[in-house]
């Protein structure tokens, strides 16, 4: 096994003299920095966008197709996913299902959810896509009670809906004074309070489960945060106060239910390449194409790793001791401040 590399074993050109002359250390942390906050201010803006789903947007998920496996990891087991009809929800719906798990699903949009539905059953899997809104209580109730109507129960949910601009907008970036009221309304109606209404009926469903796996697991909830969870992020701020909002639900959640045999916790995605992003960033002005990424390996993260992830956390036997925090699928763009491609 070859020794680890430090620092000091990397050769120094011109060894006794500066590495660079000053200016030319003044222009790298110039661009260092400039590289950091430009692409600060862009994934908080569109990066994020890809956890969710924006109307009237024709969507197709990312997620590379697999082999079908009816005695898969989840055979036979129960999954809600709020907001599937694109993006992450739907790749991560095409996931479970390709693993033998039961989809029930929900969405605004008909046409996609339906689109969705059938692909899934195409294979061979299991899927249920109802329409309705998370924004809506009776909606919600609705949805999650014909889930145990169906099924007998819930043994796993992925509460993804979310929105990063307000009713329907791809692209609003403004400053805080010039956010329309009923846009925050809606960004928060649907990512903060939507989490709170589908955890609210969905608790009581999981509560009935008979416990198995590690620390007799009654049922899985997993919420989907963003990077914008994590700080101030300017000209979106509704949708990061709405995201630090699913955050406190969680924790809030795990500490009620968690001593009860209920996993709460939530991810954090950020810089998810689907075609929302892509379209997102257009509206903006800006390339998909030419975007920094900024994280530690300077790439969009992708579908599959967000479903990779979600399946790990909703397993009973995962460990007991993953409860009421939140998981950074972010590539280490939350880590700390890192070098701009070419200087990497």
């Amino acid at each position: 096994m070859s020794p680890p590399v430090r620092t000091q074993d990397i050769p120094l050109e011109g060894r006794g003299h500066k590495m660079r002359d000053q200016d030319n250390t003044q222009h790298a942390d110039e661009d260092r920095r400039d590289f950091i906050k430009g692409a600060g201010v862009l994934f908080a803006g569109a990066a994020s966008i890809a956890a969710t789903s924006g109307a009237a947007l024709a969507q197709q998920s990312t997620l590379r197709p697999g082999a079908f496996n009816p005695n898969g990891r989840f055979k036979d087991r129960v999954i809600l996913i709020t907001g599937a009809t694109s993006g992450i929800g739907e790749g991560t719906a095409k996931a479970f299902a390709l693993e033998g798990g039961k989809v029930f699903f929900n969405g605004r949009r008909a046409d996609m959810g339906q689109k969705v539905q059938d692909e899934i059953r195409d294979f061979g899997g299991h899927a249920t896509f109802v329409r309705s809104d998370v924004r809506n209580e009776d909606d919600v109730k609705a949805f999650i009670d014909a889930v145990v109507e169906k099924h007998g129960r819930i043994d796993v949910a992925f509460n993804n809906a979310g929105v990063v601009f307000g009713n329907g907008k791809l692209a609003d970036n403004q400053p805080l004074a010039d956010i329309d009221v009923a846009d925050f309304d809606d960004i928060w109606n649907t990512n903060a309070r939507g989490v709170f209404l589908s955890m609210k009926h969905e608790i009581r469903h999981m509560l009935k489960n008979r416990p198995q796996g590690r620390g007799d697991l009654r049922g899985v909830i997993i919420n989907n945060a963003s990077v914008s969870a994590h700080g101030g992020f300017a000209g979106i701020g509704p949708y990061s106060v709405s995201k630090h909002g699913v955050l406190g639900l969680t924790k809030n959640a795990a500490l009620d239910y968690g001593k009860h045999g209920i996993r709460i916790v939530s991810i954090s995605p950020g810089g998810v390449d689907t075609q929302m992003r892509r379209r997102s960033l257009e509206a903006m002005g800006l390339n998909a194409q030419d975007a920094p990424a900024p994280n530690i390996e300077h790439r969009t993260n992708t579908v599959e790793e967000m479903a990779d992830v979600v399946m790990f956390l909703s397993s009973p036997d995962a460990p007991s001791s993953i409860q009421g925090t939140d998981i950074d699928v972010t590539m280490g763009m939350l880590t700390g401040p890192f070098a701009p491609p070419s200087n990497a």
